[in-house]
């Protein structure tokens, strides 16, 4: 998965610019509140810069944002409805992630308005739970190849593979709410601040789609881990060919390595079509060598559905198939590979992954090769031949939407709700006047909008 570099922000007070304008002066606490929250934001990125990959506590970080998000937005939506003013424009201090520029180092950028601390705030919030799931695989390690490991054990660690795949779908569904519903409300809204300012590739609906994809590609790689981790632990001491008939479908393997593929081609279009700034080069090579990585892998597992369940007709499909393979991943295997276990770990993802790919699509290889040319005398497709009977790809994970917590305050708060359902309750015990016995309960003041919010 990749290891997203997470932001860093500046500190800022709401009190500097913030008004209370409502009739009791409810709000000035709220505010005092929401400028605490996000100094502990603040707090916990800095803290997290400063530690080691292996150290670092996302889960905290992830507690500290989910706190400052339902404050936020009811500042929001208070400035909306003009319970609070704005003496100025707030400028919000955030250090990018995504931005490529000339010394490819994450650029600091003031960026204007709520909704641009929103948007970056939920853009962390789901960088978090994405890092979270890349230390949950870590820290399992690479249990299928663990001779001594119980059944028991096995099953636990997929049971972990699982917890990090929920990690990407959640992170994918907070990517989708930024691009499907934040921003398209920032644009619209007359203090979205948007007047004059071009927004980094952060910020972009193409770019956050493409997380989303991203998310999603990650989490289809861990889906297919958990579907071949029983077969990879059994392959220890009865490696290759002929497959057991409980080995998964090779063919659907094939297909669900098709989608991750589709998903990172697809997130590495949208990420070179953003306008307004470059997507940083490591993102984009990290697309590249993933979708290089799961087309080899497509083909491998093509070839072994070719050679266990296409009958003697399809020999030389297999041998084709494990060749095509075999040149991409040694291609692979000479190149600068990101495929990104963290920093100072490039080089044993290279031999954890891509050797013991090219090793086992050589013991396929080999088997096939000696079957057709001892048995069935197939003639071996060209590529080209090969291409055309590429199906479509299986998805085996989806994104879980996101659904952000209320507001803390103000409309559309269930403090609100309460205070409205208190002004109702003493209306109602209130004395009728005696010059009118018949005069109705006094109104509940309504807004404009009111429970349409985000």
């Amino acid at each position: 998965m990749y290891l997203y570099e997470l932001p860093t922000t500046g500190t800022i007070s709401f009190a500097d610019f913030c008004i209370d304008q409502s009739t009791d002066k409810i709000y000035a606490n709220r505010i005092l509140e929401a400028t605490q929250a996000r100094a502990n934001i603040r707090t916990a990125l800095k803290a997290s810069k400063r530690t080691e990959d292996s150290a670092k506590d996302y889960l905290s970080l992830a507690k500290v944002l989910e706190d400052y998000i339902p404050l936020l937005r009811g500042l929001i939506n208070c400035v909306a409805h003009d319970d609070i003013g704005l003496k100025m424009e707030p400028s919000f201090s955030w250090r990018t992630t995504l931005s490529n520029n000339i010394l490819n180092n994450s650029p600091r950028l003031s960026v204007p308005g709520l909704y641009a601390d929103l948007a970056f705030t939920l853009l962390t919030y789901g960088f978090t739970f994405s890092n979270l799931a890349h230390a949950t695989v870590q820290s399992i390690g690479a249990y299928e190849r663990d001779r001594t490991i119980t059944e028991a054990q096995r099953k636990k660690k997929d049971e972990q593979l699982n917890v990090a795949l929920g990690f990407l779908c959640k992170a994918g569904g907070v990517f989708s709410y930024i691009t499907d519903t934040l921003l398209p409300e920032w644009e619209v809204n007359r203090g979205g601040g948007l007047n004059g300012f071009t927004r980094p590739p952060d910020l972009k609906q193409e770019v956050n789609t493409a997380l989303v994809k991203i998310a999603l590609a990650d989490a289809q790689s861990l889906a297919i881990r958990k579907y071949l981790s029983k077969a990879a632990f059994e392959s220890n001491v009865t490696p290759g060919p002929p497959l057991p008939k409980s080995h998964p479908s090779p063919g659907l393997t094939a297909k669900l390595h098709l989608e991750c593929v589709s998903l990172y081609m697809s997130a590495k279009a949208l990420a070179k079509a953003s306008t307004g700034g470059e997507v940083s080069t490591e993102v984009r090579k990290y697309l590249t060598d993933k979708t290089a990585f799961h087309t080899a892998l497509s083909h491998k597992w093509l070839g072994v559905e070719a050679g266990e369940n296409g009958g003697a007709e399809r020999a030389g499909d297999a041998v084709a198939f494990l060749v095509w393979a075999k040149k991409e991943l040694e291609e692979l295997k000479d190149s600068n590979l990101t495929l990104h276990f963290g920093k100072g770990d490039k080089e044993r993802e290279k031999k954890g992954l891509i050797l013991n790919e090219l090793e086992s699509t050589n013991t396929f290889y080999k088997y096939y090769k000696k079957v057709n040319d001892s048995l069935h005398f197939q003639p071996v497709p060209g590529q080209g031949d090969l291409q055309a009977r590429i199906p479509a790809g299986v998805a085996a994970v989806q994104m879980r939407p996101y659904a952000p917590p209320a507001p803390a305050f103000g409309p559309g708060s269930l403090e609100d709700v309460q205070r409205q359902a208190d002004a109702l309750e003493l209306g109602e015990q209130l004395p009728r006047s005696p010059t009118s016995p018949s005069s109705p309960p006094p109104k509940v003041a309504t807004y404009a909008g009111a429970g349409s919010y985000f």
